[in-house]
């Protein structure tokens, strides 16, 4: 076994010019029907949790004014990033939902191509 040679190929194939693969553009495809609904996903599950954290705060006196003013306030708050948190999921459901409907025939044309190729 000539290793010198198989690592001499492998570094010719991570330099030459790659070629168009239907699979690649399927792939890429698939990521961009759910990169929307992703981001969003993480960015609202984000700042939801950051509020729900600032309303714990604010009711166990770490801060603000303290009282019983800042503690309803902060449970307000709290139980305001729990429904955040909890609407997350749904919504970030029915976004991937739709960016699948976005780029359904696309996907299906080229994953039909793929499948119906000859070898």
């Amino acid at each position: 076994m000539n290793t010198d040679k198989i690592y001499a190929e492998q570094l010719a194939n991570e330099y030459a010019p790659k070629e168009a693969s239907k699979v690649v553009a399927l792939k890429k495809l698939d990521a961009k029907a759910k990169m929307p609904a992703t981001i969003f996903a993480y960015t609202f599950g984000i700042l939801s949790a950051l509020v729900m954290g600032a309303g714990m705060c604010l009711s166990m006196e770490v801060i603000g004014p303290g009282g019983t003013g800042a503690m309803a306030a902060g449970v307000a708050i709290g139980l305001l990033g729990i429904a955040g948190a909890g609407l997350n999921f749904p919504v970030y459901k029915k976004l991937l939902e739709k960016g699948k409907r976005k780029y359904a025939f696309e996907i299906v044309e080229l994953a039909r191509q793929i499948s119906e190729k000859p070898e």
